[in-house]
């Protein structure tokens, strides 16, 4: 995705991240069994957990496990060009615990989890180098993580034809085996592709048609597990209402139908991305920064009021919003 990303020879020091939200998590953590209300989001975005996901600093993607026991999103600090890292939370004895660093990141620029249909695999993104001897970033390249015995295990990458000398970027894996994802098809251009899984084997990533991909870039692709619909990113494109806006495409008889404007309930100026559908289907999860504040402010203004606006979720980076899909899923 084509919005946040680091490149370069440096590495990400994400253990800054400690220090830097050590405060803002503990005075959370009396708050954090409290992800999902008892009553559902209703027709409309609302910011999703604010104050303990939707914070000062940038969140976007969404990943829960098919039990929907655990949790994963990115945190961003300064649009992903400092920190990137993913969070994790569990719920254990009916309560969630609060967000810490996943125990797969912490040193690169890591970010996009998504869960294999069983649960069993996290896949992600990340600048990671190949060894763990090295110091060095490389591309973006899609990895995953196992459970073993309860805990995630030591990350792998993905091999060819799914990654390449180009970025890759928001996995989908579906019940077939096929996996979605973005690749960096130039200076200014993504595709959505897929490789599908057969005879135990990926074969070579693939575009989609010309339904879903056009000349302006499209990126972040959630795929259905039963590949029965696609909401992806179309940046730029003609009668947008922002930069980059949600489209929805279904699958008719193995084809992917004319992808559809999301309108203007789900996007708005700016960036709409990172659409996610929980694996109950009961809920629709996307990223904005559509909540900001601009001046002139209002008065009477003071320092502690400033400082309330620059610390609260509204204060331009990033947020995850959530809402009911019954009104996505019937946009056919």
């Amino acid at each position: 995705m084509k919005k946040t990303f680091i490149k370069g020879n440096f590495e990400i020091k994400i253990v800054v991240i400690i220090c830097l939200l050590a405060f803002t998590i503990s005075s959370l953590a009396q708050n954090s069994d409290k992800f999902f209300d008892s009553n559902s989001p209703g027709d409309l975005p609302k910011l999703f957990a604010p104050g303990i996901v939707s914070d000062e600093f940038g969140n976007r993607d969404m990943a829960i496990s098919p039990g929907g026991d655990e949790l994963f999103y990115t945190l961003q600090y300064f649009g992903g060009r400092i920190v990137s890292t993913i969070m994790h939370a569990k719920k254990i004895n009916g309560h969630w615990s609060k967000p810490e660093v996943a125990s797969f990141c912490g040193k690169f620029s890591d970010l996009e989890p998504a869960f294999s249909p069983d649960g069993k695999r996290l896949y992600f993104v990340s600048n990671r180098p190949l060894l763990d001897t090295s110091t060095g970033v490389k591309d973006f390249d899609i990895w995953f993580v196992e459970k073993q015995n309860g805990s995630w295990a030591k990350p792998t990458r993905m091999d060819e034809p799914i990654n390449s000398s180009k970025d890759e970027y928001y996995p989908a894996v579906t019940k077939s085996g096929n996996i979605y994802f973005t690749r960096n098809m130039g200076e200014t251009d993504e595709d959505i592709v897929v490789c599908k899984f057969q005879n135990n084997t990926y074969d070579t990533a693939v575009s989609l048609s010309p339904a879903i991909n056009s000349s302006g870039g499209e990126f972040n692709a959630f795929v259905d597990a039963d590949e029965q619909f696609l909401i992806f990113t179309g940046y730029n494109r003609k009668g947008n209402y922002g930069t980059g806006d949600l489209f929805i495409s279904f699958n008719k008889n193995g084809e992917w139908t004319e992808a559809k404007n999301l309108g203007d309930t789900i996007n708005g100026p700016g960036l709409t991305y990172c659409p996610y559908i929980s694996p109950d289907k009961k809920y629709f999860f996307f990223a904005s920064s559509r909540g900001y504040f601009k001046s002139p402010f209002a008065n009477p203004q003071n320092l502690n009021d400033l400082k309330k606006l620059i610390h609260s979720p509204l204060n331009g980076w990033d947020n995850i919003y959530w809402m009911d899909s019954k009104k996505i899923l019937e946009y056919q």
